[in-house]
């Protein structure tokens, strides 16, 4: 076998596990606008304000702590504890099910019935609030983020591949934990959605917001609850990016690249979500691989969005979207 052919086959790999991440925050996406037909522009920010209130539990950070020394000339900045993650993972997911609650209260639920670009004008002011707020509540130095995942080389694909191909390949424990955790992420939110009253009635409200209405569904519940599995997933998104690449501002950005991964699997299929990162994050690893050196490099910073354009010229609706179809 060739040594092209095989590296090739590690960078197959290692897109996987980057297709995995992005298909992660593409979720939260999903889940909103396949219940309110809202576009939450606000996904990113919220994987980094769960990132930053995750480290700030875990490392026992005093909140508002520039803000309070600055106005009362104290010194403070740590409460002296350090929690363990699962407790801060589990504070932190409180965290962001409140901040879900508030945002609906305050914000959506007095918009109901605006239009759709409205809706998405409110989610911008709602991101750049809450980047605002995270950088005073939490500071914005970057942060390190440690709640216990492995991390660096898998030693057993190693060993096996290099016996197998005489090159071992690089595979980072922390994709290969990312990978099952968003599998089973995508599971249990398939069996909610089809199993469970709340998920059929989340299903029911996406169809139809007046038809669900009339059968006694509770929206502002049901838009809460979508709202509130959308912070989750937006933590989780940030756990793994956080460990990733540091706990940073920038982190904000992942949205961005979730967007060809909507085009392409649709903006209301959850396994769509899954399927377009892959895609996504396969191809660019792998043009990057082969087209890369020919062209300079740095293909992976445009080639999602080339083929997310691709897609919108020969299919708008993506490969699991539904087909629109109007009378005219």
């Amino acid at each position: 076998m060739s040594d092209q052919l095989v590296y090739a086959m590690e960078v197959f790999l290692n897109g996987l596990m980057a297709g995995v991440l992005y298909a992660l925050v593409a979720l939260g996406f999903v889940l909103i606008y396949k219940a309110s037909g809202i576009f939450n522009y606000a996904q990113g920010v919220m994987a980094l304000f769960a990132a930053l209130t995750l480290v700030g539990i875990m490392d026992g950070q005093v909140p508002f702590a520039h803000l309070i020394n600055a106005m009362f000339g104290t010194e403070l900045h740590h409460f002296g504890w350090h929690l363990p993650a699962v407790v801060a993972i589990l504070g932190t997911a409180a965290v962001m099910v409140l901040l879900s609650w508030m945002v609906q209260k305050f914000v959506f639920r007095h918009l109901v019935g605006q239009e759709p670009i409205i809706l998405f004008m409110a989610t911008i002011g709602l991101a750049y609030f809450l980047e605002g707020f995270g950088d005073i509540m939490w500071g914005s130095d970057i942060k390190k983020l440690d709640v216990g995942l492995p991390q660096g080389i898998n030693a057993w694909i190693d060993n096996v591949t290099f016996n197998i191909f005489d090159y071992g390949f690089f595979i980072d424990n922390l994709d290969i934990v990312a990978t099952v955790i968003a599998a089973i992420l995508v599971f249990s939110l398939v069996l909610f959605s089809q199993y469970t009253k709340q998920g059929r009635a989340m299903r029911a409200v996406a169809d139809d917001h007046q038809a669900a209405l009339s059968v006694g569904i509770n929206l502002n519940f049901i838009w809460v609850m979508v709202w509130s599995l959308a912070g989750f997933v937006a933590l989780v998104a940030g756990i793994m990016w956080g460990t990733k690449s540091g706990v940073q501002f920038s982190l904000s950005l992942i949205a961005l690249k979730a967007l060809p991964v909507l085009m392409l699997g649709g903006f209301t299929s959850i396994p769509g979500a899954i399927v377009g990162g892959l895609i996504i994050g396969v191809g660019e690893k792998l043009f990057e691989f082969a087209i890369g050196p020919m062209v300079g490099g740095a293909t992976e910073n445009w080639f999602a969005y080339v083929l997310a354009l691709i897609f919108l010229v020969f299919r708008p609706q993506g490969l699991f979207g539904e087909k629109i179809i109007e009378r005219v």
